[in-house]
């Protein structure tokens, strides 16, 4: 994909939109997402993949404290935020490129795009198998051709997907735990088979050096992404148009009304509750039973609600007079891309890149948590700082040089 001179003109014709002028509630739950979903990331960057789907196969005893710590991952944070993200990119597919007939916008939508395909790949491929830019970049080229459509519409479909999508998934693994014995013995051969001979094996390639870490990457990658661009981009456009819908029927800036937003609040914190009731059990529960029959991970196949239930927690504290909180996570969010990726730095640093400890394998869920507050906190002072002096992330600054084809001013003041 390459620039025209017609892009050219476009990207010379716009200008990137300025602090003063940004959504203070979206920057604010971008700043919740980026953070929370590095609760979930960690276990991907310290452990084997393997292990990140089956906690079971963890090389130390998920009990006591390590059961607790990976509870609250999975009840509070898995796939929660993740989800909120994905809204979040599709209002600002939205945002970016206005409707559908703005030309000019819709041009500089598209280069926007191709070069967030171009960091990912360099991400996923140097550094982190689990990027997830690159699955946005292609989700984007089909949502940005939503973008004139109604909210409701989009809400109607993106929901309904979403909805659709989580009750298949949860159809299948409750058949895998409580289905009859001939469906769970079909679906488990079919299905990948992971041991602690293979999780091992992973942990010291990882911990061998550049070359075996970056081996391990690859192939992960390979796997992931090729899931990713062919069966996750459907939950992920599913979730952008719903997000856009939001954003134009005025959810997400605090324009419906507080029953919405309570109403909202009450059904995804009686998920939540349920949730975590059930995963509690599974937790306590000896290794290899299910005393939930699979409920749990029903339950957990509806993440959306618990999502939408966290975005009007948010609304109505950054909208109705909770200062504080947008103080504290409105400049992470302004810089979340930036944030988004110097936490792989952060991580891979730690876990397994030749100029740090090599943790990897070694860190269990609870030493995970204390990595997990301590880069919480690194970003959450750091952003206002940056952003006392300059007018975006450093990250962000060379995405829109990239994006408008010219150096954009980031110094405050220009």
């Amino acid at each position: 994909m390459t620039m025209d001179d017609t892009d050219k003109d476009a990207a010379e014709m716009l200008s990137p939109v300025a602090a003063t002028s940004r959504i203070a509630s979206l920057d604010v739950m971008r700043g919740l997402a980026v953070l929370g979903i590095l609760a979930v990331n960690v276990v991907s960057f310290g452990l084997p993949v393997m292990v990140y789907q089956d906690a079971s196969l963890s090389p130390f005893p998920v009990t006591g404290a390590n059961a607790v710590a990976r509870w609250t991952i999975d009840v509070f944070f898995h796939q929660k935020f993740i989800t909120l993200f994905s809204m979040l990119f599709g209002a600002s597919i939205y945002l970016v490129g206005g409707e559908r007939g703005d030309a000019a916008r819709g041009k500089l939508l598209r280069r926007r795009l191709f070069w967030l395909a171009v960091i990912a790949l360099i991400h996923g491929l140097a550094f982190w198998y689990g990027d997830v830019l690159l699955l946005y970049a292609w989700s984007g080229l089909f949502v940005m051709l939503m973008r004139s459509m109604r909210a409701g519409t989009l809400i109607g479909i993106g929901l309904g997907v979403t909805l659709l999508l989580g009750a298949m998934q949860a159809g299948a693994t409750w058949l895998m735990v409580a289905g009859p014995p001939a469906i769970i013995e079909a679906m488990n051969q079919g299905g990948p088979h992971y041991t602690a001979a293979m999780v091992t094996e992973s942990i010291a390639a990882y911990r061998s050096g550049w070359a075996g870490a970056m081996g391990q990457n690859l192939q992960n990658w390979l796997l992931l992404q090729g899931a990713s661009l062919t069966m996750f981009v459907f939950s992920t456009v599913a979730l952008m148009m719903l997000g856009m819908g939001l954003f134009k029927a005025g959810v997400f800036s605090g324009r419906a009304s507080n029953g919405v937003y309570v109403a909202l609040i009450g059904v995804g914190g009686a998920v939540l509750a349920l949730l975590g009731v059930l995963e509690w059990t599974e937790a306590m529960a000896p290794a290899g039973t299910h005393p939930t029959r699979g409920l749990a991970e029903v339950v957990a196949s509806f993440p959306v609600f618990v999502t939408l239930a966290y975005v009007s927690l948010i609304v109505l504290a950054t909208t109705r007079g909770a200062a504080w909180i947008t103080a504290a996570l409105r400049p992470v969010g302004q810089m979340a891309f930036t944030n988004y990726l110097t936490q792989t730095l952060i991580m891979t640093s730690i876990f397994y890149m030749p100029w740090g400890p090599r943790l990897f394998g070694r860190a269990d869920y609870v030493q995970m948590w204390g990595l997990v507050l301590a880069v919480w906190a690194l970003q959450l002072i750091w952003s206002p700082l940056w952003l006392s002096r300059f007018s975006m992330g450093p990250l962000e600054w060379v995405w829109r040089c990239l994006t408008y084809g010219r150096r954009v001013p980031i110094s405050k003041g220009g």
